[in-house]
């Protein structure tokens, strides 16, 4: 929030004298009653432009960091090193231009990855009986003192009012296959 509008929240709603908030403001009483007196916004001045050396560079950074992008970790060359390399074609600026330009590089392209590719969201909706979904996963238990792999399939049946669960365990153990269990649960109804 701007000085601006400190000072008058300070004198029209908490009804502190011109006194007072140039003690809070460290400001001159001159300057609080200019700024009481002027009924304009927050001036915001206007940044010019300006070339930057990285400028003539741009293209040749921004298709390296491209190329890096693309490799590990381990094997991409750190911010440091793409200064150090535009420094060996002709680049006199700074570091820390390079480090914003990276920055501001990697933040547009984990934008532009976050919005494309999504395409459209459509919610399914599906008659009893029409659609079901298949899931098989392996874990480990340990059944009467022994490790036992556990393996299990989970089945759902889906329609729009409704889903219903068909789940099947079958354990191995060392003695062979030992047991099988299918159990049919009616979860609820789906929103």
């Amino acid at each position: 929030m701007g000085l601006l509008n400190i000072i008058r929240r300070m004198h029209l709603r908490r009804k502190l004298s011109i006194r007072e908030i140039a003690r809070l403001t460290g400001l001159s009483r001159n300057t609080v009653t200019k700024h009481l007196a002027a009924n304009t916004i927050e001036p915001r001045f206007a940044t010019p432009e300006r070339q930057s050396k990285l400028d003539p560079f741009a293209k040749k950074l921004a298709g390296w960091l491209k190329t890096e992008a693309g490799k590990s970790r381990k094997e991409r060359r750190t911010v440091k090193q793409l200064h150090a390399d535009l420094g060996a074609l002709g680049f006199t600026g700074s570091y820390a231009r390079v480090a914003a330009f990276t920055r501001r590089w990697k933040a547009d392209r984990q934008r532009e990855q976050q919005t494309t590719g999504r395409g459209t969201f459509v919610p399914l909706n599906f008659y009893p009986g029409e659609a079901f979904q298949f899931d098989w996963s392996e874990d480990f238990a340990v059944l009467d003192g022994e490790r036992t792999k556990l393996q299990m399939a989970d089945t759902r049946t889906r329609s729009a009012l409704e889903t219903s669960r068909l789940r099947s365990c079958t354990s191995r153990s060392a003695s062979g296959w030992a047991h099988s269990v299918m159990r049919v649960q009616q979860v609820g109804r789906a929103a």
